[in-house]
């Protein structure tokens, strides 16, 4: 694993990651056996270190405001039905309750003949998160990044000037990389993506796309 994806895994054991990144590294997890059993060991060396750890006074209302913000947000994207099969199949658990009705029932925006995006909706308005659909042998525009990008491979894989990513891989991109990912051919590629900006398209036609980005 990467130091990047390393931190992340710390972060996300201690639960100071925000919604977003979460999401991104909780799929991974689903996906990843050897990234579960990394978790499982961060998870079992922080217990050691609370161990002997002498608990400190809290105020009476502490423990019923923290369940009411757990109520709130285990309901906020409450499954209106259960996924369907197609999405049982290609989406890892984290993302259910994100597409309740399936890939279908999202909203696709088509870019091009070889690439679409659904937005999922998170609460957290400082991130955005997509579902990216690539067809095998195609890619996207060349482009670097305004922040981070979280990309997560669901299916199928996708290479660009970084390296290969199959099923399960994560990638972490900022300002310093400028790369075009392209869907290995044979098979679509399936990614979920999570950024807290936009992406910043190179080349000529950059210039005339970048300012109709929305994030």
């Amino acid at each position: 694993m990467t130091a990047d994806l390393d931190l992340l895994l710390l972060d996300y054991a201690s639960g100071a990651l925000q919604e977003g990144p979460a999401l991104a590294v909780a799929t991974k997890l689903a996906l990843d056996p050897a990234a579960r059993a990394d978790m499982r060991l961060l998870e079992a060396t922080g217990g050691a270190l609370f161990d002997g750890v002498e608990p400190e006074a809290v105020s009476e209302s502490l423990l019923d405001a923290t369940l009411d913000r757990l109520d709130g947000e285990s309901t906020r994207f409450a499954l209106a039905l259960p996924p369907d099969d197609e999405a049982r199949r290609l989406l890892p658990a984290p993302l259910w309750r994100y597409a309740p009705r399936g890939l279908d029932g999202l909203q696709w925006k088509q870019w091009g003949k070889h690439v679409r995006e659904a937005t999922l909706p998170l609460a957290d308005r400082r991130y955005r998160a997509t579902l990216l659909h690539i067809k095998g042998g195609h890619g996207v525009m060349r482009h670097t990044h305004r922040g981070t990008e979280y990309t997560v491979v669901l299916a199928g894989s996708f290479h660009d000037e970084d390296g290969r990513y199959g099923t399960g891989a994560m990638q972490i991109c900022d300002g310093t990389i400028r790369h075009r990912p392209i869907a290995d051919e044979g098979q679509d590629c399936l990614c979920l993506g999570v950024l807290d900006a936009p992406m910043h398209f190179t080349g000529l036609l950059g210039r005339f796309i970048n300012p109709k980005v929305r994030f």
